[in-house]
């Protein structure tokens, strides 16, 4: 055990040794070359111009030997750093193939000239993140469909198993015929919604753009839903600014249907809706305010998600199912138009859509 331990330190001496006497001779040979040329001094001074010669060869040997290590040495810590670092890429890439996008690569420790390692992790760390919010809307929105089925489907076995009952009075039977009705009906429009959202958001929807009147357009929606706002004794403030707009007349339908249905919705009995229609140099700005229970500041950033319900409870009862705005968000940005939305609890909502004159 002791000779494993000594055969380092004397090879490591005999090395220097061997350097010594190498450095001594290549010393000692450029003397003689340097004495060949010009006359030989005395012996001390030929000994010390030996030494010189054999000390500046050692020198330039050492520096040399320095940096021979020094590159070695470097090229072994960059290749450390390069297998860390795809040993880490490897390992994050097989755990997003695997549906995990809960991955972090360091941003650190990759440093190395020449190289973009930083700027692909960096890459790599924001794609898992994009992907896992991603993932976490696709949850969302098949938990948010399966509810929306789910509720008007028990609904309707529920009341449907009640109708076997033979000893139902006629009231009772056409009450639960009705909520089967209703609930069916919801069944339907949600799936009416779906496929129109899945349709524009897949970008395969033809946008057909042509010319029409916005003005009558919008009257055609309110004589659709006069016997809702009529029921309810709504007063309607109608200013319909006579105008022609190049757009998708089908689509731009939905948007002011969807927007007056809500109005209505939530408008209590004997309120008011506003209707504006105006037309600038540049734009088209429709205006739909209403007095009804109003939205929440807090409500206000998310109305437009898909599924969301500023007051669940009371939209329920209504028969909404939370993709309404979507579409009529999807519609606006489609004609690179905006749409905002001002409310206060209880004080009324306004929603204002500004369309630009030339797509």
């Amino acid at each position: 055990m002791k000779e494993n331990q000594k055969n380092p330190k004397v090879l490591f001496g005999l090395m220097w040794g061997i350097l010594f006497i190498l450095c001594f001779i290549a010393g000692y040979g450029l003397s003689e070359l340097l004495f060949s040329a010009i006359d030989r001094p005395s012996a001390l001074w030929v000994y010390l111009i030996c030494v010189c010669f054999s000390l500046t060869v050692l020198t330039l040997a050492l520096i040399l030997i320095n940096i021979i290590i020094h590159r070695v040495f470097k090229n072994g810590k960059q290749n450390d750093r390069r297998n860390k670092f795809l040993d880490d890429m490897t390992d994050a890439l097989n755990k997003i193939a695997r549906g995990n996008f809960d991955v972090l690569i360091s941003t650190t420790g990759y440093d190395m000239p020449g190289n973009d390692f930083t700027e692909l992790a960096k890459s790599v760390n924001k794609m898992a993140k994009e992907l896992r919010s991603m993932e976490n809307l696709r949850q969302d929105f098949i938990s948010n469909v399966s509810h929306e089925i789910q509720s008007p489907l028990t609904s309707i076995s529920g009341f449907a198993a009640l109708l076997k009952n033979e000893n139902l009075s006629a009231e009772q039977r056409n009450h639960y015929l009705d909520v089967i009705e209703t609930e069916s009906k919801r069944l339907s429009k949600l799936s009416d919604n779906l496929l129109k959202l899945s349709a524009l958001e897949s970008d395969d929807t033809s946008f057909a753009q042509h010319e029409f009147r916005m003005d009558k357009q919008i009257e055609s929606a309110l004589l659709m839903l006069e016997p809702q706002w009529a029921k309810k004794n709504i007063n309607l403030d109608v200013s319909l600014e006579k105008l022609t707009f190049t757009g998708d007349e089908e689509l731009l339908t939905q948007v002011w249907v969807n927007l007056l249905h809500n109005a209505v919705k939530f408008t209590p009995m004997d309120g008011s809706i506003h209707i504006t229609l105006t037309e600038n140099e540049n734009d088209v700005c429709c205006m739909i305010a209403d007095n009804g229970i109003g939205i929440s500041e807090e409500d206000q950033i998310h109305i437009f998600e898909h599924f969301y319900k500023a007051d669940k409870s009371r939209d329920r009862a209504l028969g909404g199912n939370g993709l309404g705005l979507s579409l009529v968000k999807k519609i606006v940005d489609m004609h690179k138009g905006q749409i905002i939305v001002k409310s206060e609890m209880e004080k009324g909502t306004e929603f204002i859509v500004t369309l630009p004159n030339n797509i």
